[in-house]
């Protein structure tokens, strides 16, 4: 009997190894808390206090897997939806795999190829290097950096190598970047009448250092262009991380011209100003984005906190062009490596190159991953 048992054993222990190559993975991560914001422009003033979600990390379930084929390659995927967990309601404009729906091939010798909808580079990038993570609403690096913002992409290939001595490296190319783009011009068919967007980036990483540059071009439907039809939204961003154990330092630097890349937050546009499903046109518009960082790592805890700042050199983009700046600070504590408690609080001033525009923000919240 004993024998049997262990024969058993053997051979399901034998057959677990044989598909450990071949496996598909259930995740997901809940965020919500309670949260206040209070925003202030042309001498009016709203606030709101109540649930908040998605604040640390926007709350998500997924699946992911690999199949062997043989040779080093793989063929994998990535199904993730996101969620609102304090109204059960999906986000990404009610996608039911709005955050990423992916299909392609892998290798360790060159590297991964995709297709589908999913973050552009300096959203990937950048996510390690920003205190915030990408993340904390107006406290993230993509208030000022919009092509850093969460920004997701339609009908995209992307290709990115495998890492050579800390290197890697990626280039995609969207054929229409969003979809649900309600316009009658837009066909779906023909390329040109389709918004469209280049994403390429670079990335080192060796022990403590982190470094990263980035490049986006968005190039508009020819005939949602109008009168702009030279115009199209590029953005430079370069910036790096250096980890003292102590503290974790961090900094960027980034340009936009043509516009702006709204990424997740999607906002009000002005009278005049051409708003194209995630991004805005302003031909002749220049902006210079700065952000410096800090994490404190104190064992369960972590305190971070960053500064940006955004010049604009007219009025083309908001109908203004005062300093755009932001201070923030956060707080962590992990209860388990799966459970933590956030904390932050923003403050923004000349809002979105508004003069006099501010923007107040603090929220507590809880984030469990399983």
């Amino acid at each position: 009997m004993k024998k049997t048992l262990l024969a058993a054993a053997l051979l399901a222990a034998s057959a677990g190894a044989a598909q450990a190559a071949d496996s598909v993975t259930l995740y997901g991560l809940i965020d919500a808390g309670v949260g206040y914001e209070q925003v202030k422009f042309d001498g009016a003033k709203q606030s709101r206090f109540g649930g908040v979600q998605g604040v640390s990390s926007g709350s998500r379930f997924g699946l992911r897997g690999t199949e062997d084929l043989g040779d080093g390659l793989r063929a994998v995927f990535n199904l993730e939806a996101g969620f609102g967990p304090m109204n059960g309601q999906s986000l990404q404009g009610g996608r039911l795999w709005g955050r990423q729906a992916t299909v392609g091939l892998d290798s360790d010798s060159w590297g991964r190829l995709e297709f589908g909808r999913q973050t552009n580079l300096a959203s990937k990038y950048f996510g390690s290097i920003d205190p915030f993570s990408i993340s904390y609403n107006t406290a993230n690096l993509g208030t000022t950096f919009g092509s850093a913002n969460t920004m997701r992409l339609d009908n995209m290939v992307l290709y990115q190598t495998p890492s050579m001595g800390g290197f890697k490296a990626g280039v995609g190319y969207s054929f229409s970047a969003d979809d649900t783009v309600n316009d009658a011009k837009q066909t779906g068919f023909a390329t040109g009448n389709n918004n469209r967007v280049i994403t390429a980036g670079v990335q080192y990483v060796n022990g403590p250092l982190n470094l990263a540059a980035a490049y986006d071009r968005f190039d508009p439907s020819n005939d949602r262009a109008g009168g702009q039809s030279d115009a199209r939204i590029q953005e430079y961003i370069i910036g790096g991380s250096y980890d003292f154990e102590v503290v974790k330092l961090a900094a960027a630097f980034g340009q936009t011209r043509d516009g702006w890349f709204i990424g997740q937050n999607m906002g009000t546009t002005p009278d005049g100003m051409q708003k194209l499903g995630s991004f805005k046109l302003a031909d002749g518009f220049r902006a210079n984005s700065y952000m410096i960082g800090a994490t404190v790592p104190l064992g369960r805890h972590a305190i971070f906190g960053s500064w940006q700042r955004a010049t604009a050199s007219n009025d083309k983009l908001t109908g203004d062009d005062a300093t755009f700046n932001v201070y923030s600070l956060g707080y962590t504590y992990d209860f388990t490596k799966r459970t933590n408690l956030y904390a932050y609080a923003s403050y923004g001033d000349n809002y979105a190159f508004q003069k006099d525009a501010r923007d107040t923000a603090f929220a507590v919240g809880v984030r469990h991953r399983f």
